[in-house]
């Protein structure tokens, strides 16, 4: 259990680091870099100390699902991104996979 929770810090951090990048105003501006390449260093430290208990084709699935999934809630809070249905559809098939893989994968490392 202490491993998904390693990947689940990985993905927030990257979700925050990725979330500040168009912030950043091609990193001309200080604090919004500041956050992207700590929160950067922080997602793969913890994506690094899940890989010691968890496949890494399942650790960057999920890792990269769920990220998929908060960065388009974010973009779409933050910045008034709106998603048209056929990417919404897709974005809910790649949490289906998610779902799938921790549910019933036996790769999953449980």
């Amino acid at each position: 259990m202490q491993y998904w929770v390693y990947l689940l810090l990985a993905t927030v951090a990257e979700v925050i680091a990725t979330s500040a990048l168009k912030a950043t105003e091609d990193f001309t501006k200080f604090w919004p870099t500041l956050i992207v390449v700590i929160g950067y260093v922080i997602a793969f430290y913890f994506l690094t100390l899940s890989l010691k208990q968890i496949p890494i084709g399942v650790a960057y699935a999920v890792w990269a699902g769920l990220g998929i999934v908060f960065i388009s809630l974010i973009g779409w809070w933050l910045y008034g991104q709106m998603l048209d249905l056929p990417a919404m559809l897709g974005i809910a098939l790649i949490l289906a996979g998610v779902l799938v893989i921790n549910l019933f994968s036996k790769s999953a490392g449980h």
